[in-house]
């Protein structure tokens, strides 16, 4: 057990030294869009060299106690990103998000018949980030990402407490 405490930590600080030795951000703000699981606008800035700040904007796809729901979310990740090789960057980061989500579904009740009832709840989560971006010769960036997490969606009358995740693709213009 000990040895491989000890040899995650080497792996840890070699990769450390790699992102640190060849870190440089590519740029210095992009805006654009992320499409997958959360489909958002999306900017992301580098106020130091090897810091990352990722706001997502948008919706995403939410299963909750047997209903299909969909959430509007503000999701911030901050990431440390280093470059690997010629305009690949790779980056590892946490974050979180903030919303509501809404559905719309029938109900019958006897007096009055069949109404349309919509539900609104509030959502919470953390999230690990990590991914690649790699930077075109042209001022635009691709950018592929796996974000695992967790969530709460909650009202007065329930939670529902679950793990999260998405992966994502993101087409950014940089300046």
């Amino acid at each position: 057990m000990k040895k491989n405490i000890i040899n995650l930590l080497l792996i840890a600080l070699l990769t450390g030294m790699l992102f640190h030795a060849n870190a440089q951000a590519p740029y210095r703000h992009s805006v654009g869009v992320t499409l997958g699981t959360t489909q958002a606008v999306s900017y992301k800035t580098f106020p130091v060299n090897h810091f990352a700040i990722q706001l997502d904007l948008g919706t995403k796809y939410c299963y909750v106690y047997g209903s299909h729901l969909w959430s509007l979310e503000l999701a911030p990740n901050f990431m440390y990103e280093g470059r690997l090789v010629g305009g690949l960057y790779g980056f590892a980061g946490l974050g979180g998000s903030i919303g509501y989500t809404w559905s719309r579904g029938f109900s019958y009740i006897s007096e009055t018949g069949l109404t349309v009832v919509s539900r609104i709840n509030c959502k919470a989560g953390a999230n690990g980030i990590f991914g690649f971006e790699y930077k075109f010769a042209k001022p635009f960036t691709l950018q592929f990402d796996i974000r695992p997490g967790y969530r709460c969606v909650f009202n007065g009358h329930f939670a529902d407490h679950k793990f999260d995740w998405g992966t994502n693709l993101g087409f950014r213009y940089t300046f």
